[in-house]
């Protein structure tokens, strides 16, 4: 079943803000755990612990959201902190995961 929310420039109540916050932040948990997911495939690809970590591609990821903040008229600099975080958690699981398939 599919939810039905106000979006952001029509709502005129506090209910509706906080149940389009609300649904949005259970889509992004969806996400997240898309995106996490990757990260297990990645843990069972990388043939290395070493290879965990990518400076670069965490650089490049950060970056990207960065721009793509920016596009769309957010704030960039909140954007790439809260990118920073989710990629240094990311790696972190990443590291827990590359153990635990080989244990």
């Amino acid at each position: 079943m599919t939810e039905t929310i106000t979006l952001p420039d029509q709502c005129t109540t506090m209910a509706e803000v906080r149940a389009g916050v609300d649904a949005t932040d259970r889509e992004l948990m969806a996400l997240l755990d898309r995106r996490f997911g990757y990260m297990r495939a990645a843990a069972r690809i990388k043939p290395t612990r070493e290879s965990v970590r990518d400076e670069e591609r965490k650089a490049a990821v950060i970056a990207a959201a960065g721009a793509d903040a920016e596009a769309r008229g957010l704030p960039r600099a909140a954007i790439e902190a809260m990118w920073g975080q989710l990629v240094e958690a990311s790696i972190a699981y990443e590291f827990d995961e590359w153990d635990r398939v080989r244990v």
